[in-house]
């Protein structure tokens, strides 16, 4: 194949349904409202349903979302939040906000926070909160981390941003833990014609106060209840965009695993390391490989005109804008992100340009 592969072309899943979002989009501008209306309402509504959860707030962004989150659950100056720090520096943003402290957790060899670190740092400390990043797709192992976390009192907090749809058990992703918080950016599984995000509770008082806190902390017009507000409210265009794409979510997170499985099938090299378990805990948000080369592995993907990223290259701890924080042992964390490279894997992708990765890796 002689043309080139990209990383993602979000033009393709948007022309599939063109009809439903040009309907969507004229129905808010006719309606003349167009901040927290009846479509941010009803996509609330659908939202919470498809993730089996009581409730669900409609936000600005994802990160907006995991802020908001930490205040709802009593996370303020200086108090602790474990995390990981291989997720692209989100979750930290929030924190950082916040003026809270990052305490970070080594994820085991498949990126998620490792359980084991996990209880190694709770028996020396207690933070106020955990933030659990379901990475690349897949559930981490949310189960044994809330029944690690409650019987302590620490909230935990699902960042299910890449993980819309994935399930274990018949339960979805932001119904595990105490508040899930997801990100509709436009390159997400379910994503939205800009930037959204939804926070996800089965508690009446968590979704209370996450309603006030997205609104400059009013309990009601100009009344400011609630320290912490922000100006944080998913608009009604994002929220009829997404509640027309919310139908299709099932089946595009099928064609992501089918892809998935195909390049685990087929890419043979003895230098690259595929992902394997693409069932229903893993919704393949993104195909990430290792390689002990991966720098030369990309130079020669960029070569044939196939497209990757890095996911994410610089762990949190060691980002040059803060002072290095003081951390676990986080080994599996920076080996891992020497060693990762994100392929093509998304919604309209091609026959010949999946054969066009997996003979290039094969080829390299």
């Amino acid at each position: 194949m002689n043309q080139p592969v990209p990383l993602n072309d979000l033009i393709r899943q948007n022309e599939i349904i063109r009809d439903d979002l040009v309907a969507a989009a004229r129905s808010v501008i006719e309606s003349g409202w167009y901040i927290l209306g009846k479509q941010g309402a009803r996509f609330e509504a659908a939202f919470a349903e498809y993730c089996g959860v009581a409730h669900a707030i409609g936000v600005a962004s994802g990160t907006d979302a995991i802020e908001l989150a930490l205040r709802a659950a009593g996370v303020g100056r200086d108090d602790g939040v474990a995390t990981v720090a291989n997720a692209g520096f989100y979750t930290s943003t929030a924190i950082h906000t916040i003026g809270a402290r990052p305490l970070y957790v080594d994820v085991g060899p498949l990126h998620t926070m490792s359980v084991e670190a996990l209880r190694q740092m709770l028996a020396r400390e207690t933070p106020r909160a955990v933030v659990v990043t379901h990475l690349y797709g897949r559930l981490a192992e949310i189960e044994e981390i809330v029944a690690l976390c409650r019987p302590a009192g620490i909230a935990v907090i699902e960042d299910c941003a890449q993980a819309h749809g994935a399930s274990r058990g018949g339960r979805k992703a932001g119904s595990f833990a105490d508040i899930g918080c997801f990100s509709f950016y436009p390159t997400k599984n379910l994503g939205a014609l800009g930037d959204a995000g939804a926070i996800t509770t089965s508690d009446a008082a968590t979704a209370s106060r996450l309603r006030e806190l997205r609104q400059y902390g009013w309990s009601g017009k100009y009344q400011v209840s609630r320290a912490g507000g922000a100006n944080s409210r998913l608009d009604e265009m994002q929220a009829a965009l997404l509640l027309a794409k919310l139908p299709y979510l099932e089946q595009w997170n099928e064609e992501r695993r089918r892809i998935a499985r195909r390049y685990a099938a087929e890419i043979q090299h003895p230098h690259v390391e595929c992902p394997s378990d693409f069932g229903s805990t893993n919704i393949a948000h993104l195909f990430v490989v290792q390689s002990d080369d991966r720098d030369g592995l990309r130079k020669h993907l960029q070569a044939r005109s196939i497209g990757s990223d890095i996911h994410y290259p610089i762990p949190d701890h060691l980002q040059p804008a803060y002072a290095a924080p003081k951390a676990d042992d986080l080994g599996m964390t920076e080996r891992l992100a020497k060693r990762i490279l994100t392929l093509p894997c998304f919604n309209g992708m091609r026959d010949e340009e999946i054969r066009a990765v997996i003979e290039a890796v094969n080829a390299w």
